[in-house]
């Protein structure tokens, strides 16, 4: 009788053991995924705050002038010339 209920202390003891140990694991996991999102959805945003804004493209309003010259421009994605 003493011996059964020592091996039941036993196993008990050893499934807590058992289920905390696995309460740590899935804990550390979670902050760890929690902390690579946080790092990433950071430098989206810095990266968006760094980019170039575009530059409206505007008409002259020299009308003076018979002959226009091109004007040529980047605005961050390509090479824009208006004729």
């Amino acid at each position: 009788m003493i011996m059964q209920s020592i091996r039941t202390l036993l196993l008990t003891a050893a499934g807590i053991a058992f289920t905390l140990m696995a309460l740590v694991f899935t804990a550390s996991l979670g902050l760890a995924l929690a902390g690579i999102a946080s790092v990433l959805v950071i430098g989206s945003a810095i990266a968006t705050r760094l980019s170039p804004k575009p530059v409206r493209a505007t008409a002259s309003r020299n009308t003076h002038r018979q002959a226009r010259e091109p004007r040529i421009w980047n605005d961050g994605r390509g090479t824009i010339i208006d004729l």
